[in-house]
């Protein structure tokens, strides 16, 4: 398998053009367990001959990508200056609806299916979110934190008082208020496209994976780890979703164009084997490599030690636990101090005047956004979800009001490495470069404050919880 490795880093290293337009249906008889694991990834996409500047000028060594959880741009940022926030929804009936303030811990999750997103969208009207299903995990009567009606739980927005750490991330740096989530659905999806720009069942299917996959006893699992009979739900090209497989694929990751430049990347996640967001578990012949299980780390805290140590690879995902996460129902509300002691840690290290930290969230949890996400077929795009582009060289106080998607993360990573193309939604996305100004002198570095630091974060249990509710 350590051959078939060296082998799939050779091809990209060498590989011709081989565009994600390129993709063609794969026929319903062959979906199937042996038809996914027997096949390859094929080769990324470079133009022949043409090796452009380094975005950058050779600056960024390193890039952090921290994904957290389940939240809107409406949501978590309301009120930030030069955003595009509202303070009020519209429901299906016409109706302005406030947005009500609710904790970060408020007991009450939001359905964030493809199925919800659809009700959400409406056609693109927008006005969906008080059809919304959604989860009370404190009904008792005489709970301190209880629900409010069904029909508005999602036009919510959560206090500055409990994100100042975010809230001065997004002051300090740069913000981008066009941020979409790439998939119309929940979590497990986000997770394939933000280490490989799709949620395809192999490089030359337009087959995705649209929604969280469970095993026989409809638990959440997800990747070549699951229990057998683990199915995921895919989506055609027509939106129908009438298909399943097992959870394990074969396409083109970042990690392996990362590879063929003989640079390093670890994926920090909550716990071993499968789960919703251990996404490379998910990928094949990742998987199945003798990397893996030194470049997929668990807890997600041992990047904080990693840092300290001088450890820290050259493309980096965080993911959080679930308390960390801020998924509506299962946070404790520590994820704005969790992102805060990642950059803390990386902005008080030699690593500060060298690295690229981008902070954005998978999917929309459920919760009202404003902004009608552009669609470009059946899955993509999602709703907005907040992004912030931290780094010596990232913008002060900007907002971007360009256009992004998970793959403008990616393909940051490309050019910031000459890495080539993964031929997937990266290709389309943008580069967010309008975030950063890289012929200033890199600015020093400024602590985030934060009530929790580091050593909370280090003492913690272990928390292998999965939160998602569909």
């Amino acid at each position: 398998m350590q051959n078939l490795r060296l082998t799939v880093a050779i091809i990209f290293a060498l590989s011709g053009c081989a565009q994600a337009t390129s993709f063609r249906s794969t026929p319903a008889a062959a979906i199937g367990t042996d038809a996914i694991n027997n096949a390859r990834p094929a080769a990324g996409s470079r133009a022949a001959g043409v090796h452009p500047a380094l975005l950058g000028n050779g600056k960024i060594q390193h890039v952090v990508i921290i994904f957290q959880e389940n939240r809107t741009t409406d949501n978590l940022f309301n009120g930030l200056p030069g955003a595009d926030t509202v303070t009020s929804g519209v429901n299906t009936a016409g109706d302005q609806v406030p947005l009500q303030s609710a904790s970060l811990t408020a007991p009450w999750d939001p359905g964030h299916s493809h199925q919800a997103f659809s009700v959400d969208y409406d056609g693109g009207a927008m006005d969906g979110f008080n059809l919304e299903r959604s989860l009370c995990l404190h009904k008792h009567r005489h709970s301190k934190n209880k629900c409010p009606a069904e029909d508005v739980r999602s036009y919510a927005y959560v206090p500055q008082s409990e994100t100042k750490p975010y809230f001065s991330m997004a002051k300090q740096y740069a913000f981008a208020d066009k941020m979409f989530a790439t998939q119309a659905g929940p979590s497990f999806p986000a997770h394939q496209y933000i280490v490989s720009g799709a949620a395809t069942i192999s490089q030359s299917s337009t087959l995705s994976a649209a929604e969280n996959p469970v095993d026989a006893t409809q638990k959440f699992t997800g990747g070549c780890d699951s229990p057998k009979g683990s199915l995921v739900v895919l989506i055609d090209a027509n939106g129908a979703e009438d298909q399943q497989v097992f959870p394990c694929f074969d396409r083109p990751a970042l990690p392996d164009l990362i590879e063929s430049k003989q640079l390093t990347w670890r994926y920090y996640q909550s716990g071993a084997g499968a789960g919703l967001w251990n996404a490379l578990d998910a990928i094949k012949h990742v998987r199945y490599s003798s990397e893996y299980s030194v470049d997929v780390v668990n807890p997600p805290s041992q990047v904080l030690k990693d840092i300290a140590n001088g450890n820290l690879a050259n493309v980096v995902w965080v993911t959080p636990t679930s308390k960390a996460s801020d998924h509506a129902g299962a946070t404790n509300g520590t994820g704005p101090s969790w992102v805060a002691s990642v950059v803390n840690a990386i902005g008080k290290s030699a690593y500060w005047d060298s690295t690229a930290i981008f902070v954005t969230w998978d999917d929309w949890g459920g919760f009202y956004d404003h902004v009608k996400p552009p669609q470009y077929n059946s899955y993509e795009l999602g709703f907005r979800v907040p992004l912030i582009a931290i780094g010596p060289y990232a913008k002060q106080g900007y907002v971007s009001h360009r256009q992004h998607e998970f793959g403008s993360i990616l393909k940051f990573t490309e050019k910031a490495f000459n890495l080539g193309s993964l031929g997937a939604t990266d290709v389309r996305a943008d580069d967010l470069s309008d975030c950063f100004e890289f012929s200033q002198k890199p600015r020093p570095f400024v602590p985030i404050t934060s009530p929790l630091g580091v050593q909370y974060f280090l003492h913690q249990p272990p928390d292998n919880a999965i939160p998602d509710n569909d």
